[in-house]
């Protein structure tokens, strides 16, 4: 059984991903960069093709919030 207010909720933390690292003004080449990690890694997680945990997450977005 699908828990369609999950996935939802999944879409909006996926989309804060890329919300947060285009208004720091970072590209996705850019932030692949600096977690030594290839251009898909970071679309993966912004797409919801990858599974996104706590870790995951402070990983994508600490870089962001240091270019500010």
């Amino acid at each position: 059984m699908v828990n369609r207010l999950w996935d939802s909720k999944r879409q909006v933390v996926y989309g804060l991903l890329k919300e947060i690292r285009s208004k720091a003004g970072i590209t996705q080449v850019e932030l692949s960069e600096v977690l030594n990690k290839p251009q898909s890694y970071v679309s993966k997680y912004e797409t919801g093709e990858r599974k996104l945990d706590s870790v995951s997450y402070t990983h994508l977005t600490l870089p962001t919030i240091y270019s500010v």
